[in-house]
C-alpha cells in the first residue's frame, strides 16, 4: 500500500510538473488531489525537491527501458527495412506515451531552471539520440547496409528533423498525423539516400 501511495504521488507529480512546472506545483494541492494530507507526503519523500528528483530517477529508468539509450542500445537492424520500421516504432512510442509526452513538457519548462533538467533536456531532445544512432549507423555500415560516412554527422542529419516534428506534435496535436507521416517519408527518403541496395 506505502508502493502504490508513492507511485501515486510521483504520478500526480509528473502530472503537475508538466503543466504548471516546479515553482507553479503546491504540495498542498498535490496531496489534497489524492485525497490524502501533507503530513503523509512526508512518510515517502522529504521535500517537494525529493518529489522531484525521484522523479526524474524514474523517468530516465522509463525511458532507457522503453526506448533505449547509448549505453542501452536497440537492436542494430539487419536490413535498411528493419530502420524504417525501427524508426516508426520510436517515433510512435515517443509521440503517444502518456508519460514520455509529460516528461518533454516537463523538461522543456524546467531546463531553464534546474541544472539535471537542462542536462537531460539536451539527451532527450538532442545528444542521446544522436549517440544512439552513431552507433547503430556504425554497425549498419559494417554489415555493408549504409554506405561509408561519418556516423555522427549521419546520425546528426537524421535524428534532427525526426525530433523537431515530435516536438510539433506537443505543440500543435493536431498536426500528429501529418508529422508522423513526414518522419516516415524522411526516413525513407534517408534510406534512398544513403542506404546500399542489397538485392
Amino acid at each position: 500500500m506505502a508502493k502504490d501511495t508513492k507511485q501515486r504521488i510521483l504520478e500526480a507529480a509528473l502530472e503537475m510538473f508538466s503543466k504548471n512546472g516546479y515553482a507553479g506545483t503546491n504540495i498542498r494541492e498535490l496531496t489534497a488531489s489524492l485525497g490524502l494530507v501533507k503530513s503523509s507526503m512526508y512518510k515517502h519523500f522529504k521535500n517537494k525537491e525529493d518529489i522531484w528528483n525521484t522523479l526524474l530517477d524514474e523517468l530516465i529508468i522509463y525511458y532507457d527501458e522503453r526506448f533505449g539509450s547509448p549505453d542501452r542500445l536497440p537492436p542494430i537492424p539487419d536490413s535498411l527495412e528493419e530502420l524504417a520500421a525501427m524508426t516508426m516504432r520510436m517515433a510512435d512510442f515517443t509521440i503517444h506515451d502518456e508519460k514520455v509526452i509529460k516528461t518533454r513538457k516537463l523538461l522543456m519548462i524546467e531546463q531553464f531552471r534546474d541544472d539535471r533538467a537542462r542536462k537531460l533536456a539536451s539527451k532527450h531532445f538532442l545528444t542521446g539520440l544522436k549517440d544512439m544512432f552513431t552507433h547503430v549507423f556504425a554497425d549498419m555500415m559494417d554489415k555493408g547496409l549504409i554506405r561509408q560516412d561519418d556516423p555522427a554527422m549521419l546520425a546528426f542529419a537524421y535524428t534532427s528533423p525526426i525530433s523537431s516534428l515530435i516536438h510539433l506534435c506537443d505543440r500543435e496535436p493536431e498536426k500528429t498525423e501529418e508529422a508522423i507521416r513526414q518522419i516516415e517519408g524522411f526516413s525513407r527518403h534517408f534510406i534512398k539516400t544513403y542506404g546500399k541496395d542489397h538485392g
